[in-house]
């Protein structure tokens, strides 16, 4: 089918409704929704999950389901209307004129088949192009996407590329036939930040390139920032702020939008003098909104009488040429320079003595050469290298790298599911590197506990919340009696505020967060010394991480815990911790205090994580580094600086070094040190990643 030439808006959803039939009952999942995107523009669509902005993209697909239908409203592309459309035209349009992009890679990729072939498809399915010509044409795209070696990238199975290198391809895949329209469903979510970056920097130069439009989902502010023109705020079904990305950002109108910046950390931000603001309540459930405005109950700004009156809020608009729109109908009466009121200022917990050191730890894991036959030479996994550092008492130290740098690998050695191939980790005054935890003694156990990343996935589905903190409780030996152990489940449910009546519940009735509270509840029924928090809110939504992380603090300065906080996301890092180290292939490149670590001089690998990370402020001014090509195998990782094969500062320095040996650990400051050959005299020379515009 030849591409219409078409100069009106490419999309154009129209007081669209979208609703899910069950047997009991009809659930709106989206309701009067407006978008329009024009040709070349990119579009952020954000909001918390579960407000319907994945249901949008489906709508605009006609991929809703056997019990999803459209009752009202109208969705066009280049002036057509998709629902009068037959099955066969939406086949057209569908992977040549609109492409979609989903979260998780592997759920585009076939992976029986070699990656050349399910590029070539697409042409020769939807362009009867020929085998010869779409090869070409995949090798063109699969260059267009940076990934390297395109030859052998076609030649290859899916399972035998990087999470990065996956998404990548599909991004080519939904590029193969220059469609009109891409729609992005989170497409970096399972992504390290740098990777990310480069994936995000390639989406903003392609959608350039090939003049595309895009619809832009996710619930990263900073990412629609960076990647978007204009950003349309969803909440519960609904569109409740419209606008340019500077309106939005700049000069919000919706309480909502408000309260979403005030629960993200921003440069500056501080866990003691301005704790992050979470937002009240939670979320309504679609069959239990609330009359009148769907955010009332959650509003700092509610009006009883004008806000829950039971009728539909329309879109104001904000300012004179309505490109800029709200669904309030207060905003005229909010003060929105209001100044924040300060949530009550914490005293920071006193930081106390060692009480756990780790000297040269080493991690190395033996496989086989090939997984599949056993015989032939084995290979050495060095997932850490020489790791040292120690960490007190009601400290925050935060281990951050990308994933496959030994972060998760060092957690298993501190927690006894897995021993030190050498080194020491010394807790209290006691040795237990080489001591598995079914060897361990309970107060150890009890000591050293952790915080997993899912909280779906440590919850025992057919057990009661209650009971699974009681159980935790016997294996601590904690309370005399089974009444004793019930009264200290209540006091631990109240210690993460959660509802003492939740004790009776089941983990589905649970949202994410609560389940994440009461892993944490979890955590601490054993007086846990040392808590091991791994990527602890990066499942949840803003609003839910917010609330969490200032959980954690408080029971941190309530109860002097030394918490190792592992994260790839550095905003909260930066918000949160007292010392950073930063790991890399098995080895601490860099640590130091918080401050020292994000202010030059840095490590190269800190300076370019630290350009990764997309922040939701527009005063906020970017050093731009992407770094080149993927992280080496920990199987076979390079000579030298493990660094050295992404470095832009490599030049620097003499004769090759960096290729040759392993750079010694250097003492920059009190407490400050990295792994790098670069002389002083340029390190000196690096200028900060991150300036806040004067203003």
């Amino acid at each position: 089918m030849a591409k219409l030439d078409y100069d009106g808006p490419i999309l154009e959803i129209d007081k669209l409704s979208i609703s899910f039939f069950t047997r009991l009952r009809e659930i709106p999942a989206v309701m009067d929704f407006s978008v329009t995107v024009q040709p070349g523009e990119a579009v952020g669509l954000v909001g918390e999950s579960g407000c319907g902005k994945s249901t949008v993209a489906l709508g605009v697909m006609q991929d809703l389901g056997k019990n999803g239908r459209i009752v009202g409203g109208s969705i066009k592309f280049k002036g057509r209307d998709l629902q009068e459309m037959s099955a066969e035209e939406l086949r057209d349009i569908r992977g040549s004129e609109i492409a979609m992009i989903y979260q998780e890679p592997m759920a585009s990729l076939n992976p029986a088949m070699k990656i050349g072939k399910q590029l070539m498809e697409v042409p020769m399915i939807h362009q009867g192009m020929s085998e010869k010509d779409a090869y070409d044409r995949a090798l063109q795209v699969v260059t267009d996407v940076k990934l390297p070696d395109p030859k052998r990238m076609l030649n290859s199975f899916p399972h035998q590329l990087s999470g990065g290198q996956q998404q990548r391809i599909v991004i080519a895949m939904a590029l193969m036939s220059e469609p009109s329209l891409l729609i992005l469903d989170e497409p970096t979510t399972a992504l390290d930040v740098t990777v990310e970056a480069a994936v995000v920097e390639l989406v903003k130069d392609l959608g350039k390139k090939y003049g595309t439009s895009m619809l832009f989902i996710s619930h990263n502010l900073g990412l629609v920032l960076e990647t978007c023109d204009r950003i349309c705020v969803m909440y519960s079904g609904e569109a409740v702020e419209r606008g340019s990305i500077e309106q939005v950002f700049d000069e919000m109108q919706h309480p909502y939008t408000q309260a979403l910046f005030r629960s993200i950390p921003l440069p500056g931000a501080d866990k003691n003098s301005r704790p992050l603001v979470a937002i009240p309540g939670n979320f309504p459930l679609p069959h239990e909104r609330p009359p009148g405005c769907n955010f009332g109950p959650r509003c700092d700004y509610f009006e009883e009488g004008l806000c829950n009156e039971n009728k539909a809020i329309p879109m104001f608009p904000a300012n004179e040429d309505a490109s800029h729109e709200t669904r309030c109908l207060k905003f005229k009466e909010i003060d929105w320079d209001a100044p924040l009121e300060l949530a009550e200022v914490k005293q920071k917990g006193e930081i106390g003595d060692v009480v756990l050191k780790m000297d040269n730890l080493k991690k190395y894991y033996e496989v086989a050469a090939s997984a599949l036959f056993s015989s032939g030479e084995k290979k050495v996994v060095k997932a850490n290298e020489t790791l040292s550092f120690e960490a007190r008492e009601s400290e925050t130290l935060a281990i951050v790298g990308e994933s496959g740098c030994g972060k998760s690998t060092f957690a298993k050695v501190l927690m006894g599911l897995e021993t030190a191939t050498e080194g020491t980790i010394t807790l209290g005054n006691k040795a237990i590197q080489d001591i598995p935890i079914e060897e361990r003694d309970t107060q150890t156990v009890a000591d050293v506990q952790m915080v997993f990343q899912n909280p779906f996935d440590t919850l025992n589905p057919s057990m009661t919340v209650g009971r699974q903190i009681i159980r935790a409780l016997e294996i601590f030996k904690v309370g005399k009696n089974e009444g004793e152990r019930h009264q200290r489940m209540l006091e631990l449910l109240d210690l993460v505020k959660l509802p003492r009546a939740f004790a009776d519940r089941m983990p589905r009735q649970l949202s994410g967060g609560q389940k994440q509270r009461v892993g944490i509840a979890r955590a601490f029924a054993g007086d846990a010394k040392i808590v091991v928090a791994d990527e602890p809110v990066s499942a949840l939504d803003v609003s839910v991480q917010a609330a969490v992380t200032d959980l954690l603090m408080e029971i941190q300065r309530e109860h002097k815990t030394t918490l190792l906080f592992i994260s790839h996301d550095l905003s909260i890092v930066r918000y949160l911790s007292d010392r950073v180290m930063v790991m890399y292939l098995g080895h601490v490149v860099e640590l130091g205090t918080t401050d020292q670590v994000f202010s030059p001089p840095y490590h190269p690998y800190t300076e370019a994580l630290l350009s990764a990370v997309p922040i939701a402020d527009t005063s906020v001014e970017k050093q731009h580094i992407v770094l080149e090509g993927d992280i080496p195998s920990a199987m076979n990782p390079p000579p030298g600086c493990p660094f050295q094969t992404r470095c832009r500062w490599k030049s620097e320095v003499p004769g090759g070094l960096c290729e040759k040996e392993v750079p010694p650990v250097r003492h920059l400051a009190e407490g400050h040190q990295v792994k790098c050959h670069l002389a002083d005299d340029i390190l000196a020379r690096m200028e900060p990643v991150i300036k806040i515009a004067a203003e």
